[in-house]
């Protein structure tokens, strides 16, 4: 997937948008419960125990995986770490459902973003989250 800066840099640069379609960039294809499930067999993680780690209700989270619910970014990050994703893998996640990507700037975000580059599971996030006084996640 090619950065945001370099699809700005060819929108700017092109003429009119055949020029922009003719140079085969990347554009994001695929469904949120398709990226999920691509995720999950990627990393070869059963999705049991990602929606256990998750902290996500069971059923609810099946209906996200199946496609038949949207969650909210807050599930979805839940999710994010119930699957031990990297920052730009939940950044990734996030983008594909349309949902703002973390912000180093958000004291939240922040918090979170903290979380993944430790590896800290819900638990431990929602922790800090409680601590510092934000809201918690689930």
């Amino acid at each position: 997937m090619e950065k945001t800066s370099l699809l700005l840099e060819v929108l700017q640069k092109k003429n009119n948008y055949e020029e922009v379609v003719n140079t085969k960039l990347t554009f994001i294809n695929s469904t949120l419960s398709e990226y999920l499930n691509e995720l999950i067999e990627t990393k070869n993680l059963k999705k049991a125990d990602v929606i256990s780690e998750s902290g996500v209700e069971r059923t609810y989270a099946y209906q996200i995986f199946s496609g038949k619910k949207t969650p909210a970014r807050d599930k979805l990050l839940a999710l994010a770490i119930g699957m031990k994703l990297t920052f730009d893998e939940v950044q990734n996640l996030l983008k594909v459902n349309g949902y703002a990507q973390l912000y180093p700037k958000n004291k939240r975000d922040n918090i979170i973003i903290f979380a993944l580059y430790k590896g800290q599971n819900m638990l431990e996030l929602n922790d800090n989250l409680f601590t510092m006084g934000e809201d918690v996640i689930v």
